[in-house]
């Protein structure tokens, strides 16, 4: 989920508009602070106001709370944080920046996992963090009693692979590329944390459940749509592309919070296109 900004402030009604979009999809959990969220520029209580809002918005809806940080004392701060905001599980990404050993990620992961009662998701993104969590790292992880999966944005579809084959019972993996949820999914991922799905959540839950159901032609067919979609995401650092494509639908505003900037008129023209090929 994007987070809508009004001035300095979050946008609730907007930020309701952008809930309201995915409960009518027919969506199966939402993400809020994650990296869509801008949450690396969010105050505290703004973390807990988006995640309470949402929560209200959505009294049913699986909330899975993104709490990642670089430092293990600052994640478990962030979920002492927000544990009365109405989470019902963590996602927690690779420490950036520090780089960590194997070992390390494995020692973090656990004491994270120790710290709380709720379950753990894990989300593997090197393109942002820098390091990339091995798929043997992952398994020794998913034998971590509340560890219930992985978010894997790595790109290597051979790592996943080896996860998907290695995994105990009731490890979930989720792709944490929009362009890879049918290859994922299609040997065995259960689903796709998405991008796209901020300003196309109808297509995107059509792909998965054609991909659950055995339907491939019919999953080819929409993957093949939302290609451009999914590229169109990307050629400005995330969540520029998807909150100008929203902003151009009268959803929310295109305000980012620095370092980030508003999308250019040739990535919301792009946007659009792409869009209009899912409509």
């Amino acid at each position: 989920m994007v987070t809508p900004f009004a001035g300095e402030n979050v946008d609730r009604e907007a930020l309701k508009r952008l809930v309201e979009l995915q409960l009518e999809a027919g969506i199966d959990f939402m993400v809020p602070l994650g990296t869509s969220a801008e949450t690396p520029c969010l105050e505290n209580e703004e973390k807990r106001e988006v995640l309470s809002f949402i929560r209200s918005l959505a009294p049913e809806m699986p909330l899975i709370a993104g709490v990642g940080t670089n430092s293990l004392k600052a994640t478990i701060r962030n979920i002492r944080l927000l544990e009365d905001c109405g989470a019902d599980a963590w996602l927690v990404v690779v420490p950036f920046y520090n780089k960590p050993t194997q070992e390390g990620m494995y020692q973090y992961f656990k004491a994270v996992a120790e710290s709380t009662d709720k379950p753990i998701l894990l989300y593997n993104v090197p393109s942002r963090t820098g390091s990339n969590m091995s798929a043997e790292t992952t398994l020794r992880l998913a034998q971590v009693a509340n560890i219930m999966g992985i978010k894997e944005a790595s790109g290597d579809l051979d790592q996943i692979q080896h996860i998907l084959d290695g995994r105990p019972k009731g490890f979930k993996v989720f792709s944490g590329n929009d362009d890879q949820t049918l290859p994922i999914m299609a040997a065995g991922g259960d689903g796709v944390i998405s991008v796209v799905s901020n300003i196309a959540p109808k297509p995107m839950r059509e792909l998965t459940d054609a991909i659950l159901a055995g339907d491939m032609e019919t999953a080819k067919t929409l993957d093949k749509k939302l290609a451009g979609l999914y590229k169109s995401c990307f050629v400005e650092g995330n969540p520029i592309p998807v909150k100008g494509g929203l902003a151009a639908l009268g959803l929310c505003s295109a305000q980012m919070r620095l370092p980030l900037t508003p999308a250019t008129d040739k990535t919301v023209k792009q946007m659009l296109e792409a869009y209009e090929r899912v409509r």
